[in-house]
C-alpha cells in the first residue's frame, strides 16, 4: 500500500511544486529576517532601558551629595551626603523621590528600614510597593552596601529594576532608591511592530502566490502544449506543432522540440516512402516467379530448368535490392571515417578498378594535385556507382573518362560519358529512391545507386554535380577541401535549378 507522502508526491503537478518550493523559500526568509531583527531591537531595547536605569541611579546620587555626575556606572559607592546637607537618610531619599521623576512606564521607591516609605509625587503605571516580595528580594539584595541591577518577574509583571543604598552620615535610618521599567510595556510597541511585519508578510505570501501561480503557468504553458500535442500525434497525423512564444529558455525548449518533431516526421516519411518503394519493387520479382512456378509444366524438362533459371535470376536480383537499400541505410546513419588523402593516388586507383568494367574505353581525363580529409573508401564507393552508372547507359564501345579538379577549395571527383543526357524533368528524380530516367529501357538496376552517392556526398559536407546534354553527361561528387560536416537538412544543388535530397 502506498503511504500517504508519496501519493502526495505523485499528485502534485510541477506548477504546484515550483510555487510550494517558492513560497517555502520565501517564507523561511521572511521568518528568518523578523526574528533576526526582532532579536537584535530587542536587545537593543534592554539595553536602553539598562542605560535609563543607570542613569537614575546617578542623578539620585547627584541629588544627595550635591555633585554632578562625571561617571554611569552601576559599581559606583553609595549615595552619601555632601554639600546638599540632608540632615537625615530619610529626608535625602524623600528629595530624591522629589526630584528624579520617572517617565513612561517606569516608577521608583524609597525604603526605609526595609519598608516601602516613599512614592513618586506623579502618577505612574505601576507601584513597586504592592509587590512585598519585591521589597524584601531588594532589600535583601542590598545588604551588603552594593548597588544592584536584575529583573523581576511575577505575578505584578516583569520588571527591569535597579537599586541603590542611600546613606546620610549621623542618620541611623538606612535607605534605599529603587528605579524599574515594565519591560513588557517597553516591549510591547516592538512585538506590535513585528506582529504587523507578520502580517505584511504574510499578505506578501499571497501575493507572491498568485503571481508565482500566474508566471509558473505562463512559462509551463509550452510544456503542457507539448505534452498535449504529443498525445495528439499519431503515425498518421504528425503535422501539429507547438507555438513558439517568447524569448527564454522555455521558448528554446519548445523550437527545439518542434524542430525534433520535424526531423521525426522527415524520419517516418521517408520510412514509409522506402516501405512503399520496397514493396513496389518487389511486388514484379515476386509476381514473375509465381506466375511462371503457376505455369510449370513438372514433366517438362525444359520448361522447368527455364524457370529453374527465372526464379533464380529474379531472386538474385531481390538480393541486390536489398544490399542496396541495407547500402544506403548505413551510409544515411553513419559519419565518414576521414583521414587526410592525396586526391591524385585516389584518382589512379579508381581509375585502375573503374577501367576493368566491360564495354567499354576508359582514360583518365585529369588529376587534382590536393590532399584532403576523406574516407577513401565511402568516396571510392560511391566514384566507382558513377562510373557503373555511365557503364550502364552508354553506347558499348563508347568513351568513358575519369577524373578529379579542384579550385583549391572543392575538389570534384567526376565521371564524364558519351550518353544520350538526363533530360530536365529527370534529374531531380534519378535522385529519389528507386528513380530512374526511363524504366523501359531495359537495363537493370535497384535505382538506389545515385541516391547512395548523394548521401555519401552529403556526409562529407559536399553536394553532387551534374552537366547533362544529348551528348552525354557528367556526374561528379564535389566536397570541400577544408573538413566540413554537413547538416541533415543541407539539400544538393543541381544544374538548372534541381536538387538531390
Amino acid at each position: 500500500m502506498a503511504s500517504p507522502l508519496r501519493f502526495l508526491k505523485t499528485r502534485w503537478s510541477v506548477r504546484s511544486r515550483i510555487l510550494a518550493s517558492m513560497l517555502l523559500v520565501a517564507a523561511l526568509g521572511m521568518a528568518s529576517a523578523n526574528a533576526v531583527a526582532f532579536i537584535i531591537q530587542r536587545e537593543r531595547t534592554l539595553a536602553d532601558v539598562d542605560d535609563r536605569l543607570v542613569s537614575r541611579v546617578d542623578a539620585a546620587r547627584s541629588v544627595v551629595t550635591g555633585e554632578v555626575p562625571t561617571t554611569s556606572t552601576t559599581d559606583a559607592a553609595p549615595a552619601t551626603p555632601g554639600t546638599a546637607g540632608f540632615a537625615t537618610t530619610s529626608a535625602a531619599l524623600e528629595a530624591v523621590l522629589a526630584r528624579v521623576l520617572p517617565s513612561t512606564n517606569e516608577s521608583s521607591l524609597g525604603i526605609i528600614d526595609g519598608k516601602a516609605r516613599y512614592v513618586p509625587g506623579i502618577e505612574i503605571g505601576f507601584h513597586l510597593e504592592d509587590d512585598p516580595a519585591f521589597v524584601d528580594r531588594v532589600v535583601a539584595e542590598v545588604a551588603d552596601g552594593s548597588v544592584r541591577l536584575g529583573t523581576s518577574v511575577s505575578a505584578s509583571g516583569q520588571w527591569r529594576y535597579i537599586a541603590t543604598p542611600i546613606a546620610v552620615t549621623g542618620s541611623p535610618e538606612e535607605g534605599i532608591y529603587v528605579a524599574a521599567v515594565d519591560i513588557g510595556a517597553e516591549l510591547r510597541d516592538l512585538e506590535d511592530a513585528f506582529t504587523t511585519y507578520m502580517l505584511v508578510a504574510l499578505a506578501a505570501l499571497v501575493a507572491i502566490g498568485l503571481v508565482g501561480w500566474f508566471v509558473a503557468g505562463r512559462l509551463l504553458r509550452p510544456i503542457r502544449q507539448l505534452r498535449a500535442a504529443a498525445s495528439r500525434i499519431t503515425a498518421s497525423d504528425r503535422k501539429e506543432r507547438i507555438p513558439v512564444v517568447g524569448q527564454d529558455d522555455v521558448s528554446e525548449l519548445t523550437a527545439t522540440i518542434n524542430d525534433m518533431l520535424d526531423r521525426l516526421d522527415t524520419a517516418l516519411t521517408g520510412q514509409r516512402q522506402l516501405l512503399d518503394d520496397v514493396r513496389h519493387e518487389l511486388k514484379t520479382p515476386i509476381t514473375i516467379v509465381r506466375g511462371h512456378l503457376e505455369l510449370l509444366d513438372s514433366r517438362n524438362v525444359s520448361d522447368v530448368e527455364s524457370t529453374r533459371a527465372l526464379a533464380i535470376d529474379e531472386l538474385d536480383r531481390m538480393a541486390g535490392l536489398v544490399d542496396d537499400i541495407e547500402s544506403l541505410a548505413e551510409t544515411q546513419g553513419a559519419h565518414p571515417v576521414r583521414v587526410l588523402v592525396d586526391v591524385d593516388d585516389l584518382t589512379a586507383e579508381v581509375f585502375a578498378k573503374a577501367s576493368v568494367i566491360p564495354g567499354h574505353e576508359w582514360a583518365l581525363a585529369e588529376v587534382a594535385r590536393v590532399t584532403a580529409p576523406l574516407d577513401p573508401s565511402r568516396i571510392t564507393q560511391a566514384w566507382l556507382q558513377l562510373a557503373d552508372n555511365a557503364a550502364k547507359y552508354s553506347d558499348t564501345g563508347t568513351i568513358i573518362e575519369i577524373g578529379s579538379a579542384t579550385d583549391g577549395i572543392e575538389v570534384e571527383f567526376w565521371v564524364a560519358d558519351r550518353g544520350p543526357g538526363i533530360p530536365l524533368d529527370a534529374r531531380a528524380r534519378i535522385f529519389e529512391r528507386f528513380g530512374r530516367v526511363d524504366g523501359s529501357r531495359g537495363i537493370r538496376g535497384s535505382g538506389l545507386g545515385l541516391p547512395i552517392v548523394a548521401a555519401i556526398a552529403k556526409a562529407h559536407g559536399g553536394r553532387v554535380s551534374l552537366v547533362s546534354s544529348p551528348s552525354g553527361s557528367r556526374f561528379g561528387i564535389v566536397v570541400p577541401v577544408a573538413h566540413a560536416e554537413a547538416s541533415i537538412h543541407d539539400t544538393l544543388p543541381l544544374p538548372n535549378g534541381t536538387v538531390a535530397q
